[in-house]
């Protein structure tokens, strides 16, 4: 299953796929990029394509999201959430496959 949106998470994605006039059928596609001061980096961004071959596709909410097999690995039983709060605002993860995670949150390493 790799990863799970929270309601809050997919509430922030319909509102910011809806102010960013995201092209009709967009999904969530959820990666870990290398980079960021502890190895790897989760990236957000929104996509059209989806390959059945190499990506798998999960809805949450009413979001489709896709994860390509590779991140998959690294994202397994992760959940993306989002905080709106007074000292934290934006998306966060809860990943059990970092072993260690960078002050910013941004990146970790496996």
């Amino acid at each position: 299953m790799s990863i799970v949106l929270t309601e809050k998470a997919a509430n922030e994605v319909r509102r910011a796929m809806g102010e960013m006039k995201a092209e009709d059928g967009s999904m969530l596609r959820v990666s870990v990029v290398g980079g960021g001061c502890s190895g790897f980096q989760y990236s957000l961004t929104f996509d059209r394509e989806f390959d059945e071959n190499t990506d798998t596709k999960l809805d949450f909410h009413g979001v489709p999201v896709v994860v390509d097999r590779k991140s998959a690995l690294y994202l397994e039983g992760a959940e993306l959430d989002y905080i709106d709060g007074i000292e934290q605002r934006g998306f966060t993860f809860r990943n059990p496959n970092a072993a260690k995670t960078c002050g910013c949150g941004h990146s970790f390493q496996a």
